[in-house]
């Protein structure tokens, strides 16, 4: 029964060692930036490199700023700050996503609000914000409340799951109507883009990661953007320890993080970035095999993009009939050294999160017990 698609995968990557799940590719010119950065001493959150990573995503996303932070969970962290996100606040997210994304609303002190997703998209419903919207919300003067908890709802906070798009645009309606600030995880989603515009820049603020398993790298590292001025210099205020600008004082007005990126990271960001769109077309191409090899099989359908959308297939997937088959199709190919892998389990279903308010999620527990993801690294044969 697996036989067809563990040989097909393998032909793919022309091995018969493990293939593993998404691994980065570098060549020369990656070293090479890397080998300047070490060589010009300037490795740690000053350098060229830091500057030259933030110019050129702020050129591929056509957002106004971008901040580049150690990983995208400190982006993250910052941005909901930043959107206004205080102690005792809620923030609506989903629960189908990677822990990341709660454990950012946790690091405010707010407390996460878990609501469905779509069946297409993966990403947060529209149809689910505007209902828990509609049954808790309450407007005042000093904010949007939760009847239920008393609580301020402080942001939405969306996912763009495996890098296909949510409907953002729909988000971003309901949120204004209820004056509620959008901060997009795309951490995911880098070069995938919704009506033509790039995930990321549809909110307040967007937040991209570069972890050593995303479409291009830096070993670690994450990034801010915005169109908002203000905002981009607390982001970058913030993250460099609220430190004043002075020639040789040590001033720090605020508690701030040091989460900005180093120049060494930078440097083989600036490379990886140099790749992205061949690693964006490859990435469709090998979309397409799995597209067509599944069309005739009765293990799964493709996930393909939503409507509207481009995405750029970080991890490509299937949706199999049912739990009992997903879990065999894991079984198989990981025994046989092909890392597949399950949707992350719901946060909800997370010892540390199973207390915070949640809607029904009946579409997130069908995706988590039915998705699997395959091998999707770019050096496919």
């Amino acid at each position: 029964m697996f036989e067809d698609l563990i040989e097909f995968i393998r032909n793919l990557y022309n091995t018969n060692q493990v293939i593993p799940l998404h691994e980065p590719v570098f060549n020369q010119f990656d070293k090479q930036l890397v080998n300047e950065a070490i060589d010009s001493t300037f490795v740690s959150s000053i350098g060229k490199f830091v500057d030259r990573f933030e110019n050129e995503i702020v050129n591929f996303t056509g957002t106004k700023h971008a901040l580049a932070t150690v990983n995208g969970t400190s982006a993250l962290q910052v941005a909901l700050r930043l959107a206004g996100v205080k102690h005792g606040d809620e923030v609506l997210t989903q629960s189908l996503t990677f822990v990341a994304t709660a454990n950012s609303i946790i690091h405010n002190s707010a407390s996460p609000v878990f609501l469905d997703v779509d069946l297409d998209t993966m990403g947060m419903s529209p149809t689910a914000l505007i209902s828990f919207l509609d049954t808790y919300g309450i407007k005042k003067e000093t904010g949007t409340f939760n009847k239920s908890t008393g609580k301020r709802i402080a942001a939405v906070l969306p996912m763009h799951t495996l890098g296909h798009p949510c409907r953002i645009d729909k988000i971003i309606e309901i949120a204004d109507s209820w004056n509620l600030p959008v901060v997009e995880d795309a951490a995911e989603a880098l070069g995938s883009c919704y009506k033509k515009k790039h995930c990321g820049t549809f909110g307040l603020l967007g937040v991209f990661s570069f972890n050593g398993n995303k479409i291009i790298t830096s070993g670690g590292g994450g990034a801010i953007v915005t169109d908002d001025n203000h905002l981009a210099q607390k982001a970058k205020h913030l993250t460099t320890t609220a430190k004043v600008d002075h020639p040789w004082e040590f001033i720090h007005d605020e508690v701030g993080y040091n989460y900005r990126l180093p120049n060494l990271n930078a440097a083989l960001a600036c490379a990886q970035l140099t790749h992205l769109q061949q690693y964006l077309s490859r990435k469709r191409l090998l979309a397409e095999k799995y597209k067509y090899f599944f069309s005739s099989s009765t293990l799964g359908s493709f996930i393909n993009e939503p409507q509207n959308s481009q995405s750029n297939f970080w991890l490509n997937g299937i949706i199999t009939d049912s739990k009992d088959i997903r879990d065999r199709i894991l079984k198989e190919t990981n025994e046989q050294g092909i890392k597949t892998r399950p949707l992350w389990r719901l946060i909800t279903e997370l010892e540390i999160y199973k207390s915070f308010h949640k809607d029904d999620l009946n579409n997130s527990k069908q995706l988590q017990d039915r998705i699997i993801n395959l091998p999707s690294s770019v050096n496919f044969k």
